[in-house]
């Protein structure tokens, strides 16, 4: 009788686990393996590439659609100014430091005249 006392004590202890410790563990390594240090993280680009190579291209008195055609459409219409578009481009390597580029695009009687702004390094850009 005591061996079957024991034995119905131990089995609603194990229910007892079962039902609450066991889904809390199962949630705090869930949670804690988002922010382990091994998970590996990749690299996020953001935006339009644009190269050296692409703005070299570019020649005063192309038009909108010429533009366009060499370094694509502007993620961002600007709705206020059309005599400029900027190209904004972000990288972020793995987690870390995150890298911006900008060139701006600027059109008189919408034809172009010149282009502005930065080129990442190419270690970080593409």
């Amino acid at each position: 009788m005591q061996k079957q006392m024991q034995n119905f004590h131990l089995k609603t202890q194990i229910k007892t686990l079962l039902k609450t410790h066991i889904p809390i563990l199962v949630l705090l390594l869930s949670i804690g393996g988002c922010s382990f240090p091994g998970v590996y993280k990749i690299n996020i680009q953001q935006g339009n590439i644009i190269t050296q190579d692409m703005l070299d291209q570019l020649k005063p008195g192309m038009n909108r659609r010429q533009v366009h055609f060499v370094l694509g459409n502007p993620m961002i219409d600007n709705v206020f100014d059309d005599s400029y578009e900027s190209y904004a481009y972000t990288y972020q390597l793995a987690g870390g430091k995150t890298e911006k580029q900008l060139i701006t695009v600027f059109y008189e009687n919408e034809k172009f005249t010149r282009a502005t702004g930065e080129l990442l390094d190419e270690n970080h850009a593409y």
